[in-house]
């Protein structure tokens, strides 16, 4: 005899009472579907605005790898060796015309002798690798610097039409402010200064992001408060300039 089928009858306490509120736990689902919405935003504001990371902020690869100091040896380097034609050019007074020459002549004369010497010391002789410069990179360069220099040309222009006053103060501003930096350093100083910038100022932000980010922050808003002070004061004081209509408009 086959044994009796048990019926299962359904708990009372889970029907459904009109009127009522479901508690049951809907937990595992509606924390993941109102997570973006309950969790508070700790994201802090960074410098210019940037949202990646500094590596991904500087392009990635190689040169940031430099940059960064990923590469110590690549960047140590580089540094070297501008540090070197920097005191050779101050100090030595090398000019860069003979400072070529004499590097082409050095480089030759290794090359030359090495090669005739590995000879007599049994040893192979070196292989010079041929050198191609890719036209796709070099198009690309070209490329951009004549966008760059589309956009400088149009941004100046564009401040001495006289359309904008505020931004022909910044421009003049900026320029007196360079003229005096100018004068206190040569030419190569400045290049070689700059140089040492970009290879220390983005390894230093990455290492204390979030002690110049403050720093950063506060200096914005006191910018922003002398500006409206100034603005208020001096700016908007000016009497405006009258724009030169266009033929169509006469």
């Amino acid at each position: 005899m086959s044994d009796p089928v048990e019926e299962i009858v359904p708990d009372s306490s889970a029907k459904e009472v009109p009127g009522t509120v479901d508690h049951r736990d809907y937990s595992s689902s509606s924390s993941t579907d109102g997570d973006d919405f309950r969790r508070p935003t700790n994201e802090k504001p960074h410098l210019f605005g940037r949202q990646k990371p500094v590596h991904a902020a500087l392009g990635g690869g190689k040169p940031a790898d430099i940059l960064l100091w990923r590469n110590k040896q690549i960047s140590a380097g580089m540094l070297a060796a501008a540090t070197v034609i920097w005191l050779l050019f101050e100090w030595i007074g090398y000019h860069l015309l003979t400072f070529i020459c004499h590097s082409l002549i050095l480089t030759l004369a290794i090359l030359f002798f090495w090669s005739n010497i590995s000879h007599f010391v049994n040893k192979t002789p070196m292989e010079f690798p041929e050198i191609l410069l890719p036209e796709k990179l070099w198009t690309e360069v070209a490329l951009l610097l004549r966008d760059r220099f589309n956009w400088a040309f149009g941004v100046f222009w564009e401040v001495a039409s006289g359309k904008d006053l505020k931004k022909f103060l910044y421009s003049i501003l900026g320029l007196w402010i360079v003229s005096i930096v100018g004068s206190w350093f040569d030419f190569l100083t400045l290049v070689y200064i700059l140089f040492v910038m970009l290879l220390i100022v983005p390894w230093f932000y990455e290492k204390h992001e979030d002690q110049v980010d403050i720093y950063a922050q506060k200096a914005k808003k006191e910018l922003k408060r002398q500006y409206s002070h100034l603005d208020e004061k001096v700016l908007q004081k000016l009497p405006k300039v009258p724009f030169v209509k266009d033929s169509k408009q006469q």
